[in-house]
């Protein structure tokens, strides 16, 4: 990006909602203003208004005309506007077609562009044209632009960037800190729909399918209920049980028939082994 067109950026920067008239006061001391304009569109970090100006018609358009009046699929008017194009040698800029008004013509124009009937070169808008900031420009300038070699830049402009910065990084991290709230807010609403007492359901379920006779390793209930819950209010869960008397937990003794992995599922204790298994004080 050369110095120009920083410049022209920043100034942008410092304009209510990053927009302005491209005519106005804030652009007077550029040269080449509409080509710094053109270029930076070009890689979306701006936008303009533009206009057609000028029109040409296009094989498929004089093809058209040859067609019976009642067969053409487009409207009366449509077809006056393309005959007009067809009897011209070149191409001719819109205000030439002077039958229609100017919003009428403007619409008529793009849809015979869009269909392929007429080949439309688009400009800047000669009265009253607008810039603006793009979504694309914002990430650019907040995300990605970094500053190279020498230039000698107002302070004012340098104002202007540091103020987008505050206001566009501001927004990201509220962004961000209420993605992350709503993530803990479901990660709550999800544990709190698993109750203690379906928990213990869980628990016998399991140890009736895999026969473990009242001894039920906790690995296999962290496999069945993580996720949803995380490994602390699973524990806390069976932590409320055991004091209710619903359940009593048992430490490990031969570790060597359990995998690492399996071990680590354990309640680890301060000393001692971990609390490995559940049983039951009821069936």
């Amino acid at each position: 990006m050369d110095t120009n067109e920083l410049k022209f950026l920043l100034k942008l920067l410092g304009c209510p909602n990053y927009r302005a008239g491209l005519s106005s006061s804030t652009f007077s001391s550029f040269k080449g203003k509409d080509k710094i304009c053109r270029d930076l569109g070009d890689r979306e970090l701006v936008d303009y208004s533009r206009e057609i100006a000028t029109v040409k018609i296009l094989p498929p358009g004089q093809a058209l005309l040859k067609l019976d009046p009642a067969e053409l699929p487009i409207t009366d008017k449509e077809r006056k506007v393309l005959d007009k194009l067809g009897k011209a040698t070149a191409k001719i800029a819109p205000s030439e077609i002077t039958s229609l008004k100017a919003a009428e013509r403007a619409e008529i124009l793009k849809n015979l562009s869009e269909r392929g009937l007429i080949s439309a070169e688009i400009k800047i808008q000669r009265l009253k044209a607008e810039v603006w900031l793009t979504e694309r420009g914002i990430e650019f300038l907040r995300d990605e632009y970094i500053s190279e070699g020498k230039a000698n830049i107002d302070f004012n402009l340098l104002g202007n960037y540091v103020r987008f910065l505050r206001k566009n990084l501001r927004v990201k991290s509220e962004q961000v800190s209420t993605l992350v709230s709503d993530n803990v807010e479901s990660h709550s609403d999800i544990t709190s729909n698993i109750s203690d007492e379906e928990i213990l359901e869980t628990i016998k379920k399991l140890d009736r399918e895999l026969g473990t006779e009242n001894y039920l390793p906790i690995f296999h209930l962290r496999q069945k209920l993580q996720p949803p819950l995380l490994r602390d209010d699973l524990d806390r869960a069976l932590y409320r049980l055991q004091k209710s008397d619903k359940i009593e937990l048992r430490g490990l003794i031969h570790a060597e028939e359990y995998t690492p992995e399996q071990y680590k599922a354990g309640i680890s204790q301060r000393s001692g082994s971990p609390l490995f298994f559940i049983q039951l004080t009821e069936n």
